[in-house]
């Protein structure tokens, strides 16, 4: 059994421990947070104990999941690193490049695992569509959109003094809120090569952008846009748009909405050059099931579940098998540096951003 601790004990904490109970070679044992009342009620609420310091909770639990704000997650995770405990992360990784890379030469230095949170990663439809796009079923790609238009009232950033602000939140729409959708984009175009960008903080009261616009060119030579804010109202779901010279892709809230490939394509190999020679599959509005259990454009607790299950269970197989989890601290650090390009190109006033 992989023994697991919770650190931080805010709106994700649950989240995290129910996909714990759920998981077959997982015991949830412990919680902690600076605030004693709130680890308390986590733990009367999941018959675990509370502890009362970080070395207490490593010392009776072999993997920590880091639950606290954006900002610290490199500094829990490098001490749960050297404690000898292996990690998971909420996203993003850290706020910047160089916490993202102390965690992950920490983990790697101490040789236990890390993993970050990215759960859409785990959707069956998402994952068709990256094996689509980069298997060369859809063709030479020519443009990948992600669209993150959410709501959140001030209401919400006034519910934790970390919230939007760039020491603790990283950012605004983007960093917080549109960081797994910049990761599914990137992930199933094959990586980002520059960025143009205007950002705004157009409604909130609050430092970081609630409005971000973005061209972007990826590494195979295609192009696309990511849009995100939390000033949309009443919020709309998330959606990612893939086209190929033989197809086009949506889906939306990780379902497939329109899959529709050309049925006369030539049968060519990969235009990618990894040998991959596929038959595009004839696919025309076919709703997923395996998409997330809602939508987070106003609710963002509606967005877990299921799919931090599946990854959590990766995890702890990882830890069991002695391998690397399905996405790694190194996979992380790619959206992060999206995001921070996309931030660098606003203040230059649109300047183009090579990563």
């Amino acid at each position: 059994m992989v023994r697991f601790g919770v650190v931080g004990c805010g709106a994700i904490h649950s989240t995290h421990c129910d996909a714990i109970k759920g998981i077959d070679g997982a015991v949830l044992t412990g919680v902690y947070d600076i605030i004693p009342a709130k680890a308390k009620a986590a733990a009367e609420k999941y018959d675990v104990i509370a502890v009362k310091s970080l070395n207490d909770l490593f010392n009776r639990v072999d993997a920590i999941c880091v639950c606290v704000p954006s900002g610290l997650h490199s500094a829990i995770g490098v001490k749960a690193a050297k404690a000898g405990k292996h990690v998971v992360s909420e996203k993003p990784i850290d706020v910047s490049v160089a916490h993202a890379l102390a965690m992950i030469n920490a983990c790697r230095e101490n040789k236990v695992k890390l993993g970050v949170i990215s759960q859409h990663r785990f959707a069956k439809d998402m994952q068709e569509l990256q094996q689509a796009a980069q298997g060369g079923e859809l063709g030479k790609l020519v443009q990948g959109d992600a669209y993150i238009k959410w709501y959140r009232t001030q209401a919400y950033y006034d519910s934790g003094d970390w919230r939007g602000t760039w020491k603790l939140d990283g950012g605004g729409c983007l960093m917080n809120q549109g960081v797994h959708y910049v990761d599914m984009i990137q992930w199933v175009m094959g990586g980002v090569k520059a960025v143009q960008a205007q950002i705004r903080t157009a409604c909130h009261n609050i430092e970081v952008e609630d409005t971000a616009c973005a061209l972007i060119e990826y590494k195979n030579g295609a192009v696309g846009v990511i849009q995100g804010s939390t000033s949309i109202y009443p919020g709309l779901s998330e959606r990612v748009e893939v086209h190929g010279q033989y197809g086009t892709v949506v889906l939306e809230g990780d379902r497939t909405k329109l899959w529709k490939v050309d049925p006369e394509a030539p049968l060519d190999p990969s235009p990618y050059g990894n040998g991959v020679t596929k038959q595009p599959t004839p696919k025309e509005d076919v709703v997923g099931n395996s998409g997330t259990d809602g939508t987070g454009a106003s609710d963002p607790s509606a967005i877990w579940g299921e799919q931090h299950r599946l990854q959590l269970e990766d995890f702890t197989k990882a830890v069991i098998d002695d391998r690397d989890p399905f996405i790694t601290g190194e996979m992380a650090l790619e959206p992060l540096k999206v995001i921070l390009s996309i931030y660098k190109s606003g203040k230059r006033n649109g300047a183009r951003v090579v990563l």
